[in-house]
């Protein structure tokens, strides 16, 4: 659970009301935009872009241990979170052999509203302060957080091969 520190600290998840939705998130239940509005201006229409994607351990409190010009602290955040998922991929691509490219479309692929997609621990419980988490994709915490053997499995058995041993 998060946003429930001294100062609250929570995801900025939420819902664009300046870049469209793309195709890759069309069935994954991206709610109207901010305040109920979609990126249109209207409660009916199509909802914009979602985000985040995917999340991450970013506690700053419980985050990743760091050494720092010889100190130990621990960081959490975009900042750790973003580089964590940059070297999971390149493990990926490594292991795989195959180039991943966009990695959006092959993470959302064939999730529908409500459905954990392959290779993630879906969050459930917690709030950004405008969104809850829920089952599936929400705007607090996307997809979830990688369980980064099962995401290999999944992206080695898309490439036609097998995860190393």
């Amino acid at each position: 659970m998060w946003n429930n520190g001294a100062g609250g600290g929570a995801t900025g998840g939420g819902v664009s009301a300046t870049f469209p939705q793309p195709t890759w998130q069309a069935k994954v239940g991206v709610p109207a935009g901010a305040e109920g509005v979609d990126a249109g201006g209207s409660t009916n229409g199509p909802s914009g872009r979602g985000v985040p994607d995917v999340a991450g351990v970013a506690d700053p409190q419980t985050g990743y241990r760091v050494r720092v010009d010889g100190k130990d602290l621990v960081i959490g955040g975009t900042s750790a979170v973003a580089p964590l998922w940059a070297a999971l991929i390149a493990r990926i691509v490594q292991s795989t052999g195959k180039p991943l490219g966009l990695a959006q479309p092959a993470l959302y692929d064939s999730i529908a509203k409500g459905q954990v997609a392959a290779g993630f621990r879906d969050i459930t419980t917690g709030d950004n302060g405008a969104f809850q988490a829920g089952p599936g994709w929400d705007a607090c915490t996307g997809l979830g957080v990688p369980d980064g053997t099962a995401l290999l499995a999944v992206h080695a058995s898309a490439a036609g091969g097998s995860t190393p041993e």
